[in-house]
This record gives structure tokens, sequence and C-alpha cells, in this order.
């Protein structure tokens, strides 16, 4: 094919490759835009529905089913890859709108002026065009600190996933566009020598390892090797793709990505000077950021830092941990949720005064809970590289150096909810707990109208439960006699002869596995040595929870709004949003009077 253009057809080349991209990056601003209005104004509406929830049926929560509707379907309609990979139908959407929106416009009005359709001269140069102008906001999303989270209200951890969806449509579009110019130029091997065209090659190369050790099994099984490659695969790419574009005047596609890049890192820094100055310092006491290190079970490490007081963060959040003596390079920044409260909540006179004189006699109580209020604390469970790492340092308690990058991310606002509900999975406590016992603080307060909170943790083994005994022994204590407070503790570990002989088994709801009913078996155990169990709504049992039947148990006698939170495995993740689908959330429920249901999930891992 010959590669002449026509005076007419350079001008309308020039014309869209410059129209076209402006134009798709108009409709993706327009649906962040539309996304943050109702990111931000949807818990307000939902309030104003639900203060007087009557057991009747009423068209005037017609508008309230719909939003139930909206959510189920979203967010709780799934496709499931595997027993690890689940998307929900939002992304899913997002999904398929993004790949035909940037289709659209590259093969829109692409007739030449000689009058041959989908002239692939037109759609190879456009395509590359408009992956390219997609690079500033895939690295974006790709930051810490980004203008997309402030927009939207929604979390950089969540918007990760369009950071490599979009990521990997431009990878599959610049390769399209690179096939295309082959075809289109004869002389494209005599071109090779030009160094405009070995940017590109490069930057393709750079990418295509980039996309491969960015999977999900490559990910999860050898981060470290990811991380460094995520490093230096989007410098290479991103430095070569701004020399091969800057030939057609594409250059100002790429440029913004350094800044935003840029500006993340030095925000990042900032933060890391501020809350570790006793390193820098500014501030004397070097060490004041150590932490010690245990291992609660083979395989979660707990991590513990003295509480600074210049660090506040809200239940729920996360912070990156940097510690230069476990990892392979010193800045390598690891994601870990905070599993400790900052508040004074339990923090009585009694623990105050001996947080200064017991602290080491403190340490040697295998998996005492008091940290939870005291301390800056993680849960870290145990995989390969630097986590496996870690463990080698908590075999022998050792203390380690930590700069603490946070914190980040939201935290759920539960004080709208008459009913809350939290479902954990061995650490997901990590998530559950600091907003559990931040509900009940809130209660105290006057700064919620919740009546009811329901703790559901599955473990593996009734040690486990030593981790956060203290903390919801206080909780219990200090919690109002308005607030009615349920703890149900399942234990899934195998089973010593003597709690053998002395089970007693009673079926429970049936449940279906693949289709066929199946009887769920409790083992109810009798733990007397626990001041946890002898209290009023804790109850611990031996086997699987039921989440179906559960949660389904809650909601039926529900008044109200009612919030799920979550964190834990793909599983429980997944039997979560199975038993809040129709018609437990379905419009008859709610315009019967039943509970509007919203649903909080933080799972494991990378998505």
């Amino acid at each position: 094919m010959s590669s002449d253009l026509s005076e007419a057809d350079i001008i309308a080349l020039v014309h869209e490759n410059d129209a076209y991209p402006e134009q798709v990056w108009y409709t993706i601003a327009a649906f962040l835009f539309v996304v943050g209005c109702f990111q931000h104004n949807e818990s307000d509406e939902e309030t104003a529905a639900t203060n007087d929830i009557q057991y009747k049926f009423s068209l005037r929560r017609i508008p309230l089913a719909i939003v139930n509707v909206y959510r189920v379907v979203a967010f709780r309609w799934t496709l499931e890859i595997g027993q690890s990979y689940t998307l929900n139908m939002a992304e899913i959407f997002v999904t398929v709108a993004y790949i035909a929106l940037l289709l659209i416009y590259a093969f829109v009005n692409t007739t030449s002026v000689e009058g041959q359709k989908l002239d692939i001269i037109y759609w190879s140069n456009r395509i590359g065009m408009l992956a390219s102008s997609q690079f500033p906001i895939v690295t974006a999303l790709g930051t810490k600190n980004n203008l997309v989270s402030l927009v939207t209200g929604i979390s950089y951890d969540r918007l990760n996933y369009i950071h490599r969806m979009m990521a990997r449509t431009c990878f599959m579009l610049l390769w399209v566009h690179a096939a295309g110019e082959i075809v289109c130029f004869p002389s494209f091997q005599e071109t090779l020598s030009e160094p405009w065209l070995r940017a590109g090659i490069t930057a393709m190369v750079a990418f295509s390892i980039l996309i491969i050790v960015s999977l999900r099994p490559v990910r999860s099984d050898i981060y470290e090797v990811f991380f460094y490659v995520h490093f230096l695969g989007v410098l290479i790419f991103l430095v070569g793709g701004y020399y091969h574009t800057k030939g057609a005047y594409g250059s100002y596609w790429i440029w913004p990505s350094f800044v935003f890049w840029a500006l993340d890192r030095f925000i990042r820094v900032v933060r890391l000077v501020v809350f570790n100055h006793s390193y820098f310092g500014f501030k004397s006491g070097s060490g004041t950021m150590d932490a010690t290190t245990e291992m609660l079970s083979a395989d979660v490490v707990r991590l513990r830092l003295r509480r600074p007081p210049h660090f506040h963060w809200s239940p729920g959040q996360t912070a990156y941990l940097i510690m230069p003596s476990v990892s392979t390079l010193p800045f390598e920044a690891h994601p870990f949720t905070i599993a400790s409260f900052d508040s004074s909540l339990l923090s009585t006179s009694q623990t105050e005064d001996q947080s200064g004189s017991g602290e080491n006699d403190e340490t040697q109580v295998l998996g005492s809970s008091a940290p939870f209020w005291k301390e800056l604390v993680f849960l870290v469970n145990v995989h390969g590289g630097f986590t496996k790492k870690l463990k080698e340092v908590a075999d022998t308690k050792g203390i380690v150096k930590v700069f603490v990058d946070g914190p980040y991310g939201p935290s759920p606002d539960l004080g709208s909810y008459d009913t809350c509900v939290f479902v954990a999975g061995g650490s997901g406590i990590s998530y559950t707990l600091p907003v559990f016992l931040s509900v009940i603080e809130s209660v105290r307060k006057g700064k919620s109208s919740c009546k009811r909170v329901v703790f559901i943790w599955s473990i593996r083994g009734a040690g486990y439960v030593q981790w956060i005994e203290e903390a919801l022994i206080k909780a219990i204590q200090l919690a109002p006699p308005s607030l009615t407070i349920s703890i149900r503790i399942f234990d899934t570990g195998p089973l010593s002869k003597a709690q053998s002989m002395e089970e007693n088994y009673s079926p429970s709801t049936p449940t279906e596995k693949n289709g066929i009913p199946e009887q769920v078996v409790t083992r109810k155990t009798s733990l007397t040595s626990s001041m946890l169990f002898s209290l009023r709504g804790v109850k611990m049992e031996s086997g699987r929870s039921d989440l179906d039947g559960l949660l389904k148990e809650e909601v039926s006698i529900a008044s109200g709004s009612m919030s799920v939170s979550v964190c834990g495995s793909q599983n429980i993740s997944r039997a979560v949003r199975h038993a809040l689908r129709f018609p437990v959330s379905g419009p008859s429920s709610i315009l019967s009077g039943g509970p509007s249901v919203t649903l909080y999930v933080e799972s494991f891992g990378y998505a």
C-alpha cells in the first residue's frame, strides 16, 4: 500500500488527531464529575429517606428502592473468574464503555478523500494518538495522591482497577497502531535506524514486560519483582514514548505524566518527613518510630509502633510502611491496614498509668490486645518476599526501623445507620475492629443513632481471640445500654481430641453447594476460661459460619438503615455479596419497609 497522502488527507489527519483525543478527555471528565456528584450526595439522601421507617408498603420509598436496586446490580452482581478474581457490574460497565469510547473515536471518519473506507493510514495514526492521550490519567490513577480521588471521593486503591484496565487497553491499542504502521509503510524496516522509531520500539518492549508482570498471579506471587519492574518499566516507557511522539507533535500528551508522578512523590516525601521527623533530626529522641515484632500465629506478624502524637488516622485507613532493614531496596513501601483505634475511648486511667512502667511486661503476653488503643498496630499476613523476611525478624521478636507514609484511603461513615454488621476473616479484623470501636464511641458521644452492632469473625484457631480479646471486652463494657452488641466468632481450625469428645453438634440452616442442598454443621465448644465469652451477646462456635443465614436473619430483624462491612478472603466477600442480593435488597422489600442495606467491601491483597 502506498503511503502517499493528499494535502486534504493530511489536513484531516492532523485536525482529527488533535480534536478527537480532546473530545475523549471531555467525555471522561464529564463522567468523573457525575460520579463525584453521586458519590458525595448518596449518604445524605439515604439518611433523609430512612429516618422514619415503618413496616408497611409506601410509595414514598420508591427513590430508596431505586437506589438499592442500583447498588445490587452495580456492586453485588459479579462476574467471578476462578477462586480469587471478581469483577462487579460497575467495573464491567466502565471497562466496556471505555474500550467502546476509544474504538469509536479510533474508527469514526476514517474514509479518505479518495473514498476508501476505514483507511488504515487514518486509524493507525489516530489510534496511537488516542492511546498516548490517556497516559496522564493512567499515571494519575496509579498514584496515591491524585485529582481523580479528590473529585470523585473514591480512594486510590479502589481506582487501581481502573488504572490497570486503562493501561491494558492502551497497550492493545498501541500494538494495533504498531501493526498498522508496519502494514502502511513498506519502508518501515529502512527507518529502523531513526531515533524516534527506536524510542517507540523500546517503549513498547518495556510496556509489554510491564503488562506481563502486572498480571495478578505474577503480581501476588512475586510482588517485589513487580515493584521493581513497574518502577523501571514505566520510566523507560514514558521517556521512550515522549521521544517517539515528539516528531508527530504528540509529546504534549506525555509530559504531564511526569508532572503527576513527581507531584505524588513530592507529597509522599513531605509526609514521610513530617510523620517521621525524629529520623531527620527535627526532634530529639531518635528511634521513636522503631517497631516491635511478634508472631501471633504461624502466618500472622503483629507490628507495633509507639503512637506518635502528631499522627492521626480514621478507622479503616491504611499506611505504607518502609523498612530498609527488611526490604530488598531501602525505599520499598508496602501497604497495610491500621488495626488500632485512634481514640481515647478504651484508654482508662489505669491503662494509661501502666503504659509507662508495665510496657515490657505487656509485650511478654503473646497476643495481648492492649496495644490496639495505645499504639500504631499492623497485622501482616506472611506470604513470600518482604513478609517472609519480616517473619524471620518476628521469630526473634526483633525491632525494626519503620518509616510511615499515610494515612490513605477513606473511612466509612456509619453514623447514620441503625444497624451495623461487621464480617471479617482472620487478619481482616485489621479493618473491621477499628470501625467497630468507632461506632461504639460515636454512640457514646451521641453522634450516632445506631441501635445494634453485630461482629462476625472467622478464625483458624481459638488462640486468635487473644489478639483482640481485651479490646472487645472494653468495648462491650463501655457500650451504652441503648446499644445491643452481638459478637459471633467461628473457629474453622482443626479440633483437638478433647474438644471433639465434648462437641455438641447441631444442624443449622441448609445452604447450597454446586446446586445441591448441604447441611452446615456447627460445633459449639465451651470456653469458660475466657472472660470474653462470659459476657452477654458473645458466642464462639466451631465450624464455618453460615453468612447467608446470619445476614438474612439480621436483615429480617433490622429497621431503618443497615450497613455491612466486610474484610476477608474472596470467598467471604463473595458470600456476603450473594446474601445481600435480591430479594433481600429488592424493591418489594424496600417498599414494604425493609431496611436499606449498604455494603462496604475491603478485600485482601490487590484485585
